[in-house]
C-alpha cells in the first residue's frame, strides 16, 4: 500500500466518520411523534376556520393564555390583563418583541386584526369572540376589548387553541390556502410541510424568546425537528414505538401499557384525562325519534363492564357528557345515565318493542334493528363490539359498520348515522353547546339534537351569565336537562397515557399544563 494511498483511505475514513457523526446529531435533535387516533384526518392548520385540530397546531400557534396544570390561567403574549367589575371590557397587556414566522411584529394593531377577523368568518368557532363588541388599540402594547355583555369565559376562549392568533397579512392574502400550503404563527415552531393524513413536519423557530409563564424553558425549543404521523391504528403506532420507527405516542390505549412498560427502553406518562367516550343517539332517526328508545338504548351500557374489560380498570365510567374535573358535570343523580337494564326494557316494552323467540324486540312485525357506527382503530372497534353485545341483551340488534378515521366525520355530515361510538377531547363546560347545539347538525352534532327547551338554555348558558357562577349554573342546568333527553350515553372517561422512547426523550418533569402540548414541547429534551 502506498503512503498516497493510505493518506487517501484515511482522510476518506474520517470524512465517514465525521458525517456519520452530523448525521447522528441531527438525529439527535430530531424527534417523531404519533398524534391521537381522534386528532387523524385534520384538513387545515387554520384555527379559525377548522373544526377539528390536533397537537401540532399548539406549536406553530401562541395564545393570549396559558394554562397552568391546575387550569389557572398564566400570561402569554399577554402578561398581564383588567377585566371592568361590570365585565364590560377587558384590557390586555402585550409582551414585547414577539415576532411571526414571516418577520412581522405582533403588537395591539395585530390583536384587533385577528378578533375582527375572527368575528368576520362565518365558522363554527366564532362564538369565541361573539362577545367582543369591538376592541382598541390603546398603544402599540396595550388593547382594550369592549364587550356586548359579560363573558365570563373569555380566558379560557382565549387559551384554547382554537383561538391561536394568527398573522392577520398572510391569512387575508392566502385565503383557504392558509393553514394548507403556508401558515404563520409566533409559535416554537414553523411549518415545514403537512401532508393531509400522513404527517406533518416542524422546524424549530430559533428567534423564540416569549415562552409561556408555566415553561420552564422561554426560549426556543431544544428538539430542531418535529415530524408527526398520522397512524389510525393503534397497534401499528405501537409497532412503530416498538422497533423505533418513532420516539413518542401522544395516546396508548389501555389494553397496550403493559406492552410498553414491558419495553426496557419504553416508559409511559400519564396526565389526567380530558377525553370522554360516549355513544351518540340520532333523535331525528327513527326508532330514536322516540326518548323511550334512546333511553333503553342509553342504560343499556354497562359502564363498569367496560372499564374492566375494553380498558383494563385504567380511567373511570362517565355518567354525564362533561369530564368529573368541571363543575357543571355536577347534575342531579336523577339525570346521570347509568347502567340500567330493568328500566332499559321496560322502556322498550312501553314503546311497544316486544322482545321476540331470537332476542331481537319487534313491534308491528318490524324488528329492532339498528346500524352503530365506529372507526377504524382497534380500540373503538374493541369498545364498539362490546356495545353491540349490551344492547342486544335488551333487545336491540345493532350492525356495526366501519369508517376510516380520517374519514368518519364527514359521513356524521349526512345525518344517515343511528348510533356510533366516538370521543372528544375538551376540558370547558361549552363541549354541550359544541355536540348538541341546533344550528350544528351532523357534525359536530351527531346527535342531530335540535330541542326548543335546550335551545333556550344553551342560549343563557352560553351568553346569560355575568359572572363564573352564574355561567356554571346556567351550563349546569343545560347540561342536566340535554342527559334527560338521551341523545348519548357516556361510556369512559380515560387518563391520557402517553408512551415514549427513553432512550431518546427526556420529557420536562414535573409538567405544569393541563395536556401535553406546546409546554411539554418546548422543554422537552433528546438525548445525544
Amino acid at each position: 500500500m502506498t503512503k498516497m494511498f493510505r493518506k487517501t483511505l484515511l482522510a476518506a475514513s474520517v470524512s465517514l466518520a465525521a458525517l456519520l457523526a452530523a448525521q447522528g446529531a441531527a438525529r439527535a435533535q430530531e424527534a417523531t411523534i404519533v398524534f391521537p387516533t381522534n386528532e387523524v384526518g385534520a384538513t387545515t392548520y387554520n384555527p379559525i376556520k377548522a373544526t377539528m385540530l390536533n397537537t401540532a397546531t399548539a406549536l406553530i400557534f401562541d395564545r393570549m393564555v396559558s394554562q397552568g396544570a391546575d387550569l389557572s390561567y398564566q400570561p402569554w403574549l399577554a402578561e398581564s390583563w383588567e377585566e371592568a367589575p361590570d365585565g364590560m371590557a377587558w384590557v390586555f397587556h402585550l409582551k414585547p418583541g414577539v415576532t411571526f414566522h414571516n418577520g412581522e411584529p405582533f403588537n395591539a394593531a395585530t390583536v384587533k386584526a385577528w378578533i375582527e377577523l375572527f368575528k368576520a368568518t362565518e365558522g363554527d368557532n366564532t362564538y369565541m369572540v361573539e362577545a367582543i363588541a369591538s376592541v382598541e388599540v390603546v398603544d402599540d402594547a396595550t388593547v382594550k376589548f369592549v364587550m356586548s355583555r359579560p363573558e365570563p369565559n373569555l380566558l379560557y376562549n382565549l387559551s384554547s387553541t382554537f383561538m391561536s392568533v394568527v398573522e392577520p397579512k398572510s391569512y387575508a392574502a392566502l385565503g383557504d390556502d392558509y393553514g394548507v400550503t403556508e401558515v404563520y404563527g409566533t409559535g416554537p415552531f414553523k411549518l415545514e410541510s403537512f401532508a393531509i393524513g400522513q404527517e406533518t413536519v416542524l422546524v424549530r423557530n430559533d428567534a423564540y424568546a416569549w415562552g409561556p409563564a408555566v415553561a420552564a424553558n422561554k426560549g426556543a425549543p431544544k428538539v430542531a425537528k418535529l415530524t408527526f404521523r398520522e397512524i389510525a391504528e393503534d397497534s401499528t403506532a405501537f409497532l412503530e414505538l416498538k422497533t423505533g420507527g418513532v420516539d413518542m405516542l401522544l395516546s396508548v390505549p389501555s389494553d397496550l401499557l403493559g406492552e410498553i412498560t414491558a419495553e426496557a427502553n419504553l416508559a409511559v406518562l400519564t396526565l389526567p384525562g380530558q377525553d370522554v367516550w360516549y355513544m351518540p343517539i340520532n333523535v331525528t332517526k327513527a326508532p330514536f325519534d322516540d326518548i323511550l328508545v334512546r333511553e333503553a338504548a342509553a342504560k343499556a351500557i354497562n359502564q363498569d363492564e367496560i372499564l374492566a374489560s375494553v380498558f383494563g380498570g385504567v380511567g373511570s365510567v362517565a355518567d354525564t357528557f362533561l369530564i368529573s374535573a368541571l363543575p357543571e358535570s355536577q347534575v342531579s343523580d336523577s339525570a346521570k345515565i347509568k347502567y340500567d337494564p330493568a328500566r332499559a326494557a321496560a322502556a322498550l316494552d312501553e314503546a311497544g318493542w316486544a322482545m321476540g323467540p331470537d332476542g331481537v324486540r319487534v313491534k308491528d312485525g318490524q324488528p329492532l334493528k339498528v346500524t352503530l357506527w365506529t372507526q377504524g382503530d382497534s380500540i373503538f372497534r374493541r369498545l364498539t363490539e362490546v356495545v353491540q353485545a349490551q344492547l342486544k341483551a335488551v333487545g336491540i340488534e345493532a350492525e356495526i359498520t366501519t369508517f376510516d378515521s380520517s374519514m368518519i366525520r364527514d359521513q356524521y355530515k349526512t345525518g344517515e348515522q343511528q348510533l356510533a361510538v366516538r370521543s372528544y377531547n375538551w376540558d370547558n363546560a361549552d363541549i354541550v353547546d359544541w355536540f348538541f347545539g341546533g344550528d350544528r347538525l351532523g357534525y359536530p352534532n351527531v346527535s342531530m339534537f335540535n330541542d326548543p327547551k335546550a335551545e333556550e338554555l344553551r342560549t343563557a348558558a352560553m351568553a346569560g351569565a355575568k359572572n363564573m357562577s352564574e355561567r356554571v349554573a346556567n351550563f349546569t342546568a343545560y347540561h342536566e336537562y340535554v342527559l334527560t333527553q338521551f341523545p348519548m350515553a357516556p361510556i369512559y372517561q380515560p387518563v391520557t397515557s402517553i408512551g415514549y422512547n427513553t432512550e431518546r426523550l427526556v420529557l420536562p418533569s414535573p409538567l405544569n399544563a393541563p395536556s401535553f402540548g406546546s409546554v411539554a414541547f418546548i422543554d422537552m429534551e433528546v438525548k445525544e
